[in-house]
């Protein structure tokens, strides 16, 4: 498909800058084959049935923006694959600025040397410093908030708290999993009450997620690799709920994204670990899950091509349309969408 198939117009001021207060306030669109209803994400335990299972990815996002300079140059730096305990791809600003070998100081107790080049420009870092990399990153680094955002306003600490995920548990993701910043202790309270049930796995988010689509074919872009896992027993379970006529529904396209890169072709789910590059886009046949809860996209992303692959892209043009003109706010700190085909 044409890549201009998936684009529209988004007035710039429903871009959101700040997350809903309290979380569970944020607006919440159902987006059914039969219409649309508007409500709010503390009103999601009424809108699923007892039995039905949430999937989360308990990914916790790091400060993985880093700044330093290399002579005159100031080099910025934004991690986006961990290699291992100490070596990270990364996106970086002034890149040809930098040769093999070339050691930058970024604050803190923190440097880094040029190890190699990779696709697209990036560059392998292998750190050093005198405590653990996390500890580092979180004395040297910033929230690397996404482009959207961070063309409008600098990122702070109320960032540290708000683009984080109240469930996150394991380090390593540079974006958060932003359809799970709507959840509460009161939510999770109230869905466990009405008999939802809840699941995690793991997906380390890379900044590869913001990259535009630059071909003009869906068949001809590349897409990101990100690591993830789905333990044996986690997947058991989701497949029992199925079998027992639950759903599954993932909270979030990385979630979502896992579960279909760990599904066999009959649909069940398989223990996964490892890296994953799948393209979902319209025609796929989803294997492994129900519904989706997730944001509102980027025109033209692999997002909002997923989203049209689940509902179809004419059903999610008219949710979009609805979305705008009603005044919901847009990406990683907007609203949400519960998604059921």
């Amino acid at each position: 498909m044409r890549v201009d198939d998936f684009d529209f117009e988004l007035p710039p001021e429903r871009i959101a800058l700040r997350p809903a207060v309290p979380r569970d306030a944020a607006r919440l669109l159902v987006v059914r084959p039969d219409g649309l209803k508007d409500r709010i994400a503390r009103d999601l335990p009424r809108l699923l049935r007892a039995g039905d299972v949430l999937v989360f990815n308990d990914t916790k996002v790091l400060p993985a923006q880093l700044f330093g300079h290399r002579g005159q140059a100031r080099i910025g730096v934004t991690l986006h694959k961990r290699e291992d305990a100490w070596r990270w791809w990364a996106f970086v600003r002034n890149a040809k600025r930098l040769k093999l070998g070339d050691c930058v100081d970024f604050g803190a107790g923190l440097a880094g040397v040029v190890e190699a080049r990779g696709d697209g420009g990036s560059i392998l870092w292998r750190f050093e410093a005198g405590v653990p990399l996390e500890q580092a990153l979180a004395e040297a680094g910033t929230v690397p908030l996404p482009p959207y955002i961070a063309g409008k306003r600098a990122a702070d600490e109320q960032d540290r708290r708000d683009y984080q995920t109240i469930y996150a548990e394991a380090p390593g993701s540079v974006a958060a999993p932003t359809a799970g910043l709507h959840f509460t202790p009161e939510l999770f309270a109230a869905l466990d009450a009405a008999g939802i049930g809840r699941e995690t796995l793991t997906l380390h988010v890379g900044a590869g997620t913001f990259l535009p689509v630059k071909a003009e074919d869906t068949a001809d872009h590349k897409m990101h690799a990100e690591w993830g896992a789905v333990d044996a027993a986690t997947a058991d379970r989701l497949n029992a709920v199925r079998r027992a006529g639950g759903r599954v529904i993932p909270v979030g396209t990385t979630s979502l994204r896992l579960l279909e890169s760990a599904a066999g072709a009959d649909g069940s789910v398989r223990p996964f670990a490892g890296d994953t590059s799948i393209f979902i886009t319209p025609g796929y046949a989803f294997r492994a899950i129900d519904g989706l809860m997730t944001n509102f996209h980027l025109p033209r992303s692999t997002l909002f091509m997923l989203v049209s692959a689940l509902m179809g892209l004419n059903t999610m043009r008219a949710a979009y349309a609805h979305a705008i003109d009603r005044g919901y706010r847009f990406y990683s700190y907007g609203d949400t969408s519960l998604l059921l085909p």
